[in-house]
């Protein structure tokens, strides 16, 4: 592989391995501008080269003749910014103003690449030769910021954006909730305001504000850095990936979709007079024009085609929409409107998108009477709850939130003011429903029938909420009315007053599920006594008594103790003796998520783990990392192959720049997995143990320094690095005012000054 870099005040040619390639590619660095060629042209080099630029990830599939360039541009708009359609030709601003590329193969079709950080673009030039048409003199200009990335951090501050989705409480400068990223009890997750992070000491989820929405929402960093900027009212200045780079709709295309449908349904419902006879039934069911807006209340037309032909001319593609759900294909590939002539539901997600639709029929002889979008890459019934985004910012303030069980219920509860109410989509509560409301609230009242439906979802959510530590009440209405649900008792005079009462009437969900077994007892004798106590205890052990805390537990044999009359210490034996169930195995996930529990800084790598963390903590630490240090923070085979990451991502952008840049160092891992997590996890844990001192940081990586020495110094192989340290710094203090001297090493020499590279 013959390659050739050049960029403004250096170049560098040869002949390179893959993993030397990307290691140099990256120390030419963020400040500069670069462009670079690969001759492609042998058979032996079809393999795929990944490397890391800015965060992203570039793969560069290098065939037989096709050779490949890249080209960045961080001061003008390139050509390649814009895509080439097959069989044209475009001059390339990087390029000789007369010379153009053909673009005639099948690479033709893809389009460029889109970086928050970089201007650049995938070159395909026909025929063979090592970087034609790939020219590095009219690079000049030197590399930009990341104005947007930077803006937005800086408007978006940690404290207010966690807390706008969990609950946070003081703790000395720093704050600390239950972890949404597992099943937390206990708080033990961080954040940190002066430091703009969070850490979580168990699970290890850790970054910075891109990488709280990225994890909380599922969230791409694209998707992350948008929704920021809109919160933050910035307007972002590059656009966005090109869409045809994708293999298929993606979730910022469903959502678009989906937006797009909202728009049209919302107008249709407004002001065609096909939709007359949906806002006869919203206006019928009292639903004020308020509620219509809040909740963005639509129609769909009564035809097959109505949304299909409209958000066609508007330039949405037919897989996006029927990705979103929102058009059908038949096998014979004609296409239809899912939704006709039905009001609409747009269901939202917790930030506030449109992720999906409920729609119910107008014409009685429809079937079925309640219709939803089925589940997507952003929709996922089992876990989403009606409402939340509008409910949301009531349940953190009551830290109640009230679960109803239709779309109607909760447009009512609003509308009287009850605007902490929620609603299921047609399924029963499930455990991702449960881990939504412990983020949000410490109390929840499921709304019921007392009938045997009611008293089935009863059941259903004590096996979802026993574990939890949320009071969980239930709510029948039939105690004060005869209504069937809040919808209609709301409507009725005084329908609030009594919807109140039997809010304040509900009962402790384990108290309504023992309720019914005092009713069962009720005038029983001692057999019956014990039947209903070996049903029971075993019951109870299913769902989890054995690992509920020790004083939820005995609460809850106290209980049982006072309605089936015998001893909490006879029950407790009878628990204790008993068979446990087996534990449920952990569930697997279909694409594991790197988590960083425990010690970062423990285990084979644990003395590079902490220079790692030391640099990270203390960017002035990099002025001692002499060459023979970096190398051996960077040729280390480490265990974590992430940690291998982020020493060439930081060693790499410290060279090219000059120092440390955290912040930066972060950004530029946020496209390996486990990155950014682990990078914050090595900071912070440094930062604890030297109990925020520069000074200690400085004395840890002094002391990693004479444990890599010691080892180094058993096998007689290696130069003495702690000389090389002292010597270091004092040709570092020997240096002028400006730092231009500095010193070089050469084997077997002592230090010998030299002027660095402008």
């Amino acid at each position: 592989m013959k390659a050739f870099v050049g960029s403004v005040g250096r170049a560098w040619a040869g002949r390179v391995s893959a993993a030397d390639l990307k290691r140099r590619l990256f120390r030419v660095g963020r400040e500069v501008g670069v462009v670079f060629a690969l001759d492609a042209a042998g058979p032996h080099l079809a393999e795929m080269v990944e490397h890391r630029l800015d965060g992203l990830r570039l793969a560069l599939d290098l065939q037989e003749d096709s050779p490949v360039g890249l080209v960045l541009d961080p001061a003008a708009e390139p050509a390649v910014g814009r895509g080439v359609p097959a069989g044209h030709a475009e001059a390339d601003p990087l390029h000789d103003p007369g010379e153009t590329h053909s673009f005639s193969d099948h690479r033709s079709q893809r389009r460029p690449f889109w970086s928050p950080a970089w201007r650049w673009g995938l070159v395909w030039a026909g025929g063979r030769g090592a970087g034609s048409g790939v020219q590095s003199s009219s690079m000049s200009a030197p590399m930009q910021g990341n104005t947007d990335l930077d803006r937005v951090r800086e408007a978006s501050d940690i404290v207010d954006v966690v807390g706008a989705h969990v609950t946070l409480k003081p703790k000395g400068r720093e704050f600390v909730c239950l972890c949404p990223f597992h099943d937390d009890h206990n708080p033990s997750m961080y954040v940190v305001p002066h430091k703009q992070i969070f850490n979580c000491f168990v699970c290890g989820a850790a970054g910075d504000v891109f990488t709280f929405v990225e994890k909380f929402h599922s969230m791409n960093f694209r998707e992350a850095l948008e929704f920021l900027a809109e919160r933050a009212g910035i307007e972002l200045t590059r656009t966005g990936i090109n869409k045809q780079q994708n293999a298929g709709p993606g979730r910022a295309e469903i959502i678009g979709a989906n937006d797009a449908a909202c728009e049209f349904f919302c107008s249709y419902f407004h002001k065609h007079e096909g939709a007359r006879r949906a806002r006869e039934i919203a206006q019928g069911r009292g639903i004020s024009p308020e509620m219509i807006e809040k909740f963005r209340l639509g129609a769909s037309p009564d035809r097959w085609d109505g949304l299909l032909l409209t958000l066609g001319r508007k330039g949405i593609p037919v897989d996006h929409l029927v990705a979103a759900g929102l058009v059908r294909q038949k096998d014979g590939g004609k296409t239809f409107d899912n939704f006709r002539n039905r009001l609409m539901f747009p269901i939202h997600d917790q930030v506030g998108r449109v992720v999906a639709f409920g729609a119910r029929k107008i014409n009685e002889e429809d079937e079925p009477k309640y219709l939803n979008s089925p589940d997507s890459v952003v929709f996922d019934k089992s876990s989403t709850l009606y409402g939340l985004h509008q409910a949301a910012p009531a349940i953190r303030q009551s830290r109640v939130a009230i679960v109803t069980e239709g779309y109607t219920d909760v447009i009512a509860c609003h509308q009287a003011g009850f605007e902490n109410a929620i609603a299921t989509l047609g399924t029963a509560l499930t455990p991702g429903h449960a881990k939504i409301l412990r983020r949000l609230c410490d109390a929840v009242i499921l709304l019921f029938d007392a009938d045997e439906a009611g008293l089935r979802a009863a059941d259903r959510a004590t096996e979802v909420f026993f574990s939890e530590r949320l009071d969980v009440r239930v709510c029948t209405l039939s105690a004060v009315a005869d209504a069937k649900d809040p919808d209609e008792l709301l409507k009725r005079e005084g329908g609030a007053e009594a919807f109140k009462r039997a809010l304040d009437a509900s009962v402790d969900l384990l108290e309504f599920r023992f309720a019914r077994v005092k009713e069962r007892l009720s005038g029983a004798g001692p057999a019956a006594v014990q039947r209903a106590i070996e049903e029971e205890l075993p019951r109870l052990a299913e769902l989890g008594l054995h690992r509920t805390d020790p004083v939820r537990k005995r609460l809850i044999l106290q209980r049982l103790s006072s309605i089936t009359g015998v001893p909490v210490g006879t029950l407790t034996a009878s628990v204790s003796s008993g068979r446990r169930p087996p534990p449920t195995p952990p569930k697997r996930s279909d694409s594991p998520k790197p988590g960083f529990g425990g010690d970062p800084l423990r285990g084979p790598d644990g003395v590079h783990a902490t220079m790692l963390g030391c640099l990270l903590a203390n960017p002035a630490l990099w002025g001692a990392a002499t060459p023979e240090i970096r190398e051996a923070l960077r040729s280390r085979a480490y265990a974590l192959p992430v940690l291998s990451s982020i020493a060439n991502t930081l060693i790499g952008q410290a060279e090219s720049t000059g120092s440390v840049r955290s912040a930066g160092v972060i950004d530029a891992l946020r496209a390996e997995p486990g990155g950014v997590e682990l990078a914050t996890a090595l900071r912070e844990r440094v930062s604890t143990l030297a109990e925020e001192d520069q000074e200690r940081v400085r004395s840890m990586w002094e002391g990693c320094v004479r444990r890599i020495e010691s080892d180094r110094a058993r096998t007689g192989s290696e130069p003495d690095i702690m000389a090389r340290l002292q010597a270091h710094r004092r040709a570092q203090s020997a240096a002028g005012p400006d730092g231009t001297l500095v010193p070089k090493f050469g084997p077997g020499r002592g230090p010998e000054p030299r002027r660095s590279d402008p």
